[in-house]
């Protein structure tokens, strides 16, 4: 019988030959995989499924169902290769389902966000959290995409946004004050590491590429001392909703400046790399 880490890694090999990032949920799986071997135990049980996605106890019903469905699909495949795996089955962790109303943010709090992350302890991880917070503002690109960029990556005029959501890629144009904010992190970053250990053009304080995980959860605290978000609250305006904001602001120019919207809308549904139309607001 395999081991489950060397399950694991099987399940995430097959999933991403078809195509899937799997970051968080390779996050997921292997806190579960970790969680059943504290306590010895050599197979998924539906019993310690529910346990672990009912973890911690403060957490949200979705995020919970959340856990309990990446659980689920890999004990399929573990299913699949050893019956002694248990599958959950559906429903314990029923929830109803609904979309999160996004939160704009105004200029105030973008500045606020930006001063804050400014205020953070080190040398380097001050001016990349402000600078990456600044930049997906601007642009409205994905946090995994800002995080995700390389060196080569990032141009005069021009970003590359590479195989980002779906596999797509994309050109994002900068203004010229943006350029300038990129080329001045860039000039400080390689004076505090002149030999990064990644290509990644946003480095942690330790030489790495930044996760999107640590991203989220910094970004977090930043709302949380700015006072957008209460003092240890786990719900609030988000990362993303700085890509909302990006969207709304743009229709409403437009609006406000008597274009046809409805004409510009595959434009600005390019500009964020969405599949359809569809996905725009």
């Amino acid at each position: 019988m395999k081991t489950l880490p060397a399950l694991l890694d099987d399940y995430l090999t097959m999933r991403r030959m078809m195509g899937a990032k799997l970051v968080e949920s390779e996050r997921l799986l292997r806190q579960f995989v970790s969680f059943l071997a504290q306590r010895g135990t050599r197979h998924i049980t539906a019993r310690q499924a529910l346990e672990w996605a009912a973890m911690p106890q403060e957490s949200r019903p979705p995020y919970r169902a959340r856990r309990l469905a990446e659980v689920r699909h890999f004990a399929r495949y573990a299913h699949a290769i050893d019956p002694v795996h248990q599958v959950p089955p559906e429903g314990l962790l029923p929830y109803g389902s609904s979309r999160r109303s996004p939160h704009i943010y105004s200029d105030g709090d973008i500045v606020g966000l930006v001063d804050a992350a400014r205020g953070l302890s080190g040398q380097l991880r001050p001016l990349t959290y402000a600078t990456i917070v600044a930049l997906i503002s601007v642009t409205g690109m994905r946090s995994g995409e800002a995080v995700g960029l390389d060196r080569d990556d990032v141009g005069r005029r021009l970003i590359t946004v590479r195989n980002g959501k779906f596999g797509k890629s994309r050109l994002v144009p900068c203004h010229d004050t943006t350029c300038q904010a990129l080329e001045d992190y860039a000039a400080r970053r390689d004076g505090l590491w002149p030999q990064p250990r990644s290509d990644a053009f946003f480095l942690s304080e330790q030489g790495k590429r930044v996760s999107a995980y640590t991203l989220r959860e910094t970004f977090a605290k930043l709302c949380r001392v700015t006072g957008l978000r209460e003092p240890g609250a786990v719900r609030g305006p988000r990362l993303h909703d700085l890509r909302h904001t990006f969207a709304v602001r743009a229709l409403m120019r437009w609006y406000r400046e008597g274009h046809d919207v409805t004409q510009r809308l595959p434009c600005l549904s390019t500009w964020l790399g969405h599949v359809s139309i569809s996905s725009t607001p």
